[in-house]
């Protein structure tokens, strides 16, 4: 039988894919990939299209094969190694049976993923392989990874060797500059407040908390005020991935892929072509945020979706 097995999770490691969409009426999250741009560079490389993929957080994972198949790894740029030679990040390498797989060290950006030829075994619900941990369905057995783990190959493709331009793999570099449109409660704030948050050379710097998480990104620092007699929270609602709510205590919570509902004030928006580099803001990271209009939010989704495009995405039979 062709497998793998997780020798060592690094600090946490689970299946995704690009997501559960639809169900958000009936309370079900997308659980999507945090960095869907590295995803679908995954698919390139590996000629294997909306397939299970592994997202990992830190450094020390370490994956033995029992397959010949061919792998990639994108994301944060890792020093990655099969066996003792060293492999390049966001290029396909082939792997042979009997070796083993080890990330060393996270050199840029916090995220990284690791796709295959071959096609993992692994729970489909609703339509994607998404882990949801919360309500633990999806992936394996609906949880994290752990040592131990062996996954089968349902089927092996075998793709021509590619890699990703160097021009493609974008700056995951703090400080993080995150545009975004205003929220919906954009005027419970003060002015001052607003002001500080996103306009041009007068941004606060935040700092992304050790208390983040697939949920959502705290981030401490300056907090925002409201205006006397704005409330502080709001009836539930459904909510957008990358909206910035703002609870009592002012510091901002930047909403992922786990929740379809809120029920704080919506400062703002983060625009679409930004929402990759929300995977990749690690604890202690620097991030500020600048107000941009609906024409300029439309030309960087333009722009991402022109450098998708430079590289033929294949679908899988």
């Amino acid at each position: 039988m062709n497998t793998i097995t997780v020798q060592n999770p690094g600090l946490y490691s689970l299946i995704v894919d690009p997501g559960r969409h639809g169900f958000g009426a009936l309370g079900v999250p997308p659980s999507s990939v945090l960095d869907d741009y590295a995803c679908r560079a995954l698919y390139h490389l590996t000629g294997n299209a909306d397939a299970p993929v592994i997202e990992v957080v830190g450094p020390r994972f370490a994956l033995r094969f029992d397959a010949d198949v061919t792998c990639a790894i994108t994301g944060a740029r890792v020093k990655a190694y099969l066996d003792e030679s060293f492999v390049q990040p966001w290029t396909a390498f082939p792997v042979k049976r009997g070796t083993t797989l080890r990330i060393r060290e996270v050199a840029e950006g916090f995220r990284y993923y690791i796709g295959f030829s071959g096609t993992m075994a692994v729970d489909r619900v609703m339509g994607s392989y998404a882990t949801n941990l919360e309500c633990g369905f999806g992936g394996l057995n609906g949880r994290r990874l752990n040592a131990g783990d062996t996954i089968a190959f349902a089927e092996i493709l075998e793709p021509e060797g590619q890699r990703i331009p160097g021009n493609l793999i974008p700056s995951m570099r703090a400080p993080h500059k995150l545009r975004v449109m205003a929220g919906p409660e954009a005027d419970y704030f003060t002015e001052d407040s607003r002001r500080h948050f996103w306009e041009r050379g007068a941004q606060t710097l935040f700092t992304v908390s050790r208390h983040s998480n697939r949920t959502g990104i705290r981030l401490e620092g300056t907090p925002l005020h409201f205006r006397e007699n704005a409330p502080k929270s709001i009836v539930s609602e459904g909510i957008l991935t990358g909206t910035v709510q703002i609870p009592g205590d002012g510091l901002p919570i930047i909403m992922l892929y786990e929740r379809t509902v809120g029920g704080y004030a919506r400062a703002a928006v983060i625009v679409r072509a930004d929402l990759d580099r929300l995977a990749h803001l690690a604890a202690g990271d620097f991030v500020l945020f600048e107000r941009i209009g609906l024409e300029e939010a439309e030309v960087l989704w333009r722009e991402r979706q022109h450098r998708l495009a430079s590289f033929r995405v294949v679908h899988s039979p």
